[in-house]
């Protein structure tokens, strides 16, 4: 029975990635190159990750840049731009491919005469998680169960990099778990991979991982009994996980544990990175 549901738990975690990243890539693949477009306009914020430009009617619009965007290293507030980008995500934020500076100290069309309106408090909660994502070192909390044995687990993890690859993160962690006769401590040193269907666009990001587990284990099926640190078991193992993460840093996540003994077959995993 447990081979049985471990096997259907492999599978879940295994196939999850791909069945949440089909329907992305197949919305983000082809529609920039078809309908990529540009507009004209004025500097209002821009930062590392992003760029937000009024337009002649007073509109904003909120870009984003990856690798192969092509701008200028620094775009001062004021300047007068014209950008090239794709259509919208569900937010309303576009992937700029380029962006070219037309006069760095123009005057804003828009607000002559008038008031400039200020930017809408929607553009500026995407673009703060937007900078929040793209930290280099990020901390956060987890909680969440563990099945066979049955555990209650909370921890706390880093988050750096990339590293090696854009799309690769370092995520040590540490988790606590207790339960009716089995209580745990395992360091986790796991790396993640980020799926490319993310790109700062989507709002969830799928990603997969893996790496050991130093893991420290103390059972005891006697009635009353008390944690002794100097009877836990140790144990090293190999963790292998998949989930998704939120551009606001929510993330929920599944992950087994290989080689690790009476360590935990099924981990489910909610958790924030501020």
């Amino acid at each position: 029975m447990r081979t049985s549901a471990l096997f259907l738990a492999c599978s879940v975690l295994l196939t999850l990635p791909f069945i949440t990243i089909s329907a992305p890539c197949q919305t983000i693949s082809s529609p920039q190159a078809e309908s990529e477009n540009s507009m004209e306009g004025i500097v209002v914020s821009a930062t590392r990750d992003t760029l937000v430009v009024r337009t002649d009617d007073n509109q904003f619009h909120l870009f984003t840049y990856d690798r192969n965007s092509v701008r200028a290293r620094s775009l001062a507030r004021g300047a007068r731009v014209r950008v090239a980008a794709g259509s919208g995500d569900e937010n309303g934020t576009r992937l700029a491919s380029s962006v070219t500076v037309l006069d760095a100290k123009a005057a804003d069309s828009g607000a002559t005469g008038t008031q400039a309106a200020p930017i809408p408090p929607k553009i500026r909660e995407i673009e703060s998680d937007i900078k929040r994502e793209s930290r280099r070192w990020r901390a956060g909390v987890r909680a969440g169960g563990a099945f066979d044995p049955e555990l209650f687990m909370f921890g706390v993890q880093s988050e750096m990099g990339p590293i090696f690859h854009p799309r690769v993160f370092f995520r040590p962690n540490a988790e606590f778990a207790f339960g009716e006769v089995t209580d745990l401590v395992a360091l986790n040193l796991e790396a993640v991979y980020r799926f490319p269907a993310s790109s700062r666009r989507g709002v969830w990001t799928p990603y997969l991982g893996g790496g050991p587990s130093l893991t420290f284990i103390h059972q005891n099926f006697e009635k009353g009994r008390q944690i002794d640190f100097g009877n836990f078991d140790y144990e090293t193992g190999l963790n292998i996980l998949a989930g998704m993460q939120s551009r606001r840093g929510t993330f929920v996540e599944l992950k087994t544990s290989l080689y690790s003994g009476p360590a935990p077959k099924l981990r489910l995993i909610f958790g924030y990175n501020f």
